[in-house]
């Protein structure tokens, strides 16, 4: 089976460095993006025109997490500055530098940022390999509320809340994903499915499946549903996926969840049928993928919708399954 999907539209103000993050957000059909350049833009989808663009910042911007109605953005500096954006105002709601101590606290300058779905709080990660619960609303915005401790201490590169706002993962430099329960504040489950640092993770719209995308060149699909809650080394990996001839980047799973998108720095995109465990369609592109979204929104006609990407370029760009509108 083969699936082709087409080139729609590229954006018409492009990033001048590396685009890190994007996300499709179902508000007016818009994006999101983030780039090395320091900026943060909001896209129309349909035209490729920037809508609204944060004032940029002097370094770049490494991590970007949206509210499930994607009217604020978070977003996170390379050195640790974290903010809050109402895309549609404008405003930035909060910021809080997590590299300044306060007192005599220790602190770890965020790399990754999540934002729970509640909107109440959101997760960050960093160099102690631990995730940090912060408040996210105006008043206390970056106040920390808890630590959920992994109990080692490689670098947290991406943390992810699960779309029903129950649970946080966190995946570290050395391969290793920790399933974290927040209601518990308990680690559930290790899983130790990849040999190198994971780079991308993505939940499916139900909770339970989590897709993690990796330096070892793979992507390991995980069932959150058979972990234990030792928090010792589960085996919840239900499928593996090859393919990409270098760093898988970026990852996501299509809003029926029959899909899941991978970015590589081999610069290709592809989509892979779950079910069958195989690619249906390989992309060329000009550069490293950085990053892939969904359009959240499944096609009108049943088919296999359309998404978004960017990468080293700093060129958005929108594709569509063939024969959709």
């Amino acid at each position: 089976m083969s699936l082709a999907f087409l080139h729609a539209l590229d954006c018409q103000e492009p990033h001048s460095d590396a685009i890190w993050g994007i996300k499709w957000t179902p508000t007016s059909d818009t994006a999101i993006s983030i780039s090395a350049d320091g900026t943060v833009k909001r896209w129309d989808s349909s035209s490729g025109q920037v809508l609204r663009s944060l004032a940029p910042h002097p370094l770049a911007i490494v991590s970007l997490s949206t509210s499930p109605d994607g009217k604020r953005a978070l977003y996170n500096t390379i050195e640790g500055l974290t903010g809050l954006w109402d895309v549609e105002s404008g405003e930035v709601l909060g910021k809080w530098e997590s590299y300044a101590r306060t007192g005599g606290e220790a602190t770890e300058p965020s790399w990754s940022v999540s934002l729970n779905p509640t909107g109440a709080s959101y997760a960050s990660t960093g160099s102690s390999g631990n995730v940090t619960i912060h408040s996210a609303t105006p008043d206390s915005f970056g106040q920390k509320l808890a630590t959920l401790s992994s109990g080692r201490s490689k670098f947290g590169m991406r943390c992810s809340h699960s779309p029903d706002g129950s649970r946080v993962a966190l995946a570290a430099e050395s391969g290793q994903i920790y399933i974290f329960d927040l209601a518990s504040q308990a680690l559930t489950v290790t899983y130790t499915s990849h040999a190198m640092a994971v780079r991308s993770l993505a939940w499916s719209p139900d909770s339970q499946l989590l897709m993690s995308a990796s330096e070892d060149k793979r992507l390991i699909l995980h069932d959150v549903r058979t972990s234990s809650a030792s928090g010792k080394p589960g085996s919840g990996a239900v499928a593996s996926f090859s393919g990409h001839s270098s760093w898988v980047l970026s990852t996501d799973i299509s809003p029926d969840s029959r899909l899941a998108l991978s970015g590589s720095a081999d610069k290709t995109i592809k989509v892979w049928d779950l079910a069958a465990r195989a690619a249906v369609s390989t992309i060329q592109d000009t550069d490293q993928v950085w990053s892939v979204s969904w359009r959240p929104q499944p096609a009108a006609n049943g088919s296999a919708g359309a998404f978004v990407s960017g990468g080293e370029d700093g060129v958005v760009r929108w594709w569509r399954s063939a024969g959709a509108g």
